[in-house]
């Protein structure tokens, strides 16, 4: 396959309107198994946090999928959740000293294309323990995501049916900051990857880059709607001036439903700005909250 930012780039509108799709925790019902069963283990097994389990177990379930960080790239997760832990008085009185990650964290402050490649021809060019440690950590989790995630996880109830109420109408695209080969095969696994015309990965910058390759001069940002499940797919929207629709963290099913039934007709009739995007969006955010449960 050719460079996915060129598919991105490249792209020619089929219809006016254009649909971004956020997968994990959006369309596949595959964020708690992940993070549960497939990050949180390898980060206490890497950075040696089996003294202090109990907490680094809450404080990356947390910040990954019960606040409004949810869906972040998988590196200032990282980082977020040792910040977390280095703030938590219970962790501080058992003498916990957070790792030292001191070319971590200015690379997540700069690094738009955050995914292991990219990681590892860093790691080829410069000899940092913190940045070898965090590309073994996350080769790692993605070793084990294979094994466990394996195929036979369907997308939620209703996602399948909006595919294909929207694919006359809309140009459909993946919006993810999962690696671009564990979308595909997941996508491709269920039939639904035919309905989109690119699945673009962390690999290839941001959601809202993303979007921007694929839409930019070709539709009207009235015309482009992003459908996820945490507050960077509202950022991913709003920085193409684009509308949101949110599935709403354990209640996806009715949100998928939602959108079948009254959200795409709103969307492709034009009645889907201000009051209605309002709402939805309202109810969205008492969902995700910004302070952890420790913390009241």
């Amino acid at each position: 396959m050719s460079d996915p930012v060129a598919a991105l780039k490249n792209h020619k509108p089929s219809h006016e309107f254009l649909i971004a799709i956020d997968s994990d925790g959006c369309a596949f019902d595959t964020m708690e198994v992940k993070h549960k069963e497939c990050f949180i283990p390898n980060i206490i097994k890497y950075w040696d946090l089996q003294p202090i389990s109990k907490y680094a177990r809450a404080a990356a379930e947390f910040v990954n999928l019960y606040s409004k960080w949810r869906g972040i790239n998988r590196f200032p997760a990282l980082v977020m959740t040792f910040d977390l832990l280095s703030e938590w008085d219970k962790v501080q009185q058992r003498g916990w000293k957070a790792p030292d990650i001191p070319n971590l964290r200015k690379w997540v402050d700069t690094e738009t294309k955050m995914g292991n490649p990219v990681l590892a021809k860093y790691c080829e060019q410069h000899d940092h323990a913190d940045m070898n440690r965090t590309l073994a950590w996350s080769k790692a989790v993605n070793v084990t995501v294979g094994e466990i995630v394996k195929e036979g996880l369907p997308p939620f109830p209703f996602v399948r049916e909006c595919l294909q109420k929207a694919q006359a109408k809309a140009d459909m695209l993946v919006c993810s900051q999962t690696p671009t080969e564990a979308l595909q095969r997941e996508w491709e696994e269920q039939g639904i990857a035919q309905y989109v015309f690119a699945i673009a990965g962390q690999e290839m910058g941001t959601k809202t880059e993303h979007i921007r390759f694929a839409s930019e001069g070709r539709y009207k940002s009235t015309n482009i709607l992003m459908i996820g499940d945490a507050p960077g797919d509202i950022k991913a929207a709003r920085g193409n001036k684009a509308l949101f629709f949110p599935i709403n963290p354990g209640e996806e099913e009715t949100s998928w439903q939602r959108l079948y039934e009254e959200g795409l007709d709103r969307f492709f009739n034009g009645t889907y700005a201000g009051e209605y995007e309002a709402g939805l969006v309202k109810e969205f955010e008492k969902f995700l909250p910004d302070s952890p449960p420790w913390k009241s």
